[in-house]
């Protein structure tokens, strides 16, 4: 397996945030669904890493969008043919190295309730509730976490 920084717009990444987005429409509304579309995921300010497996087929991603305050971590995804193996973590792990090395201290996500597995990631990387942040809202249907990264 390979994890490194890479470009969004290539097709088998594009199909993984298209699981992505079909897995979570069977969760939630549109209105509770705060996504990045892949030109937004293109800019300047996006760290956006890729999992590839032995084959080269991409089996994970994960985006930081670094602001003036903090980074907010986005379309973070293992296919099912990916989970089991540390994929989640060690993709979270060059996220934040990452985000480190670009100067950035707190990182904030927004996830939703019925993803129990992602709840008790983040909580086990260190990851701790918190209110809403930034543009969003309280809506039952959102869980925000955060975690600082550096001193």
């Amino acid at each position: 397996m390979t994890i490194a920084f890479e470009s969004p717009d290539q097709p088998d990444v594009i199909a993984l945030i298209a699981q992505l987005d079909a897995y979570q429409d069977t969760l939630y509304p549109p209105e509770s669904r705060h996504v990045l579309e892949l030109a937004s995921l293109r800019q300047p300010n996006v760290l956006f890493a890729v999992a590839r497996d032995s084959t080269g087929e991409a089996i994970g991603c994960g985006a930081i969008v670094l602001g003036p305050e903090f980074g907010e971590l986005k379309r973070m995804y293992v296919s099912p043919r990916g989970r089991g193996q540390g994929v989640a973590r060690k993709l979270l792990a060059l996220l934040e190295s990452g985000a480190v090395s670009s100067g950035c201290k707190l990182l904030k996500l927004e996830t939703g309730p019925y993803q129990h597995e992602a709840l008790a990631f983040y909580a086990s990387a260190g990851y701790e509730r918190q209110g809403p942040f930034g543009d969003y809202t309280n809506d039952p249907l959102s869980v925000f976490m955060q975690k600082h990264i550096a001193a």
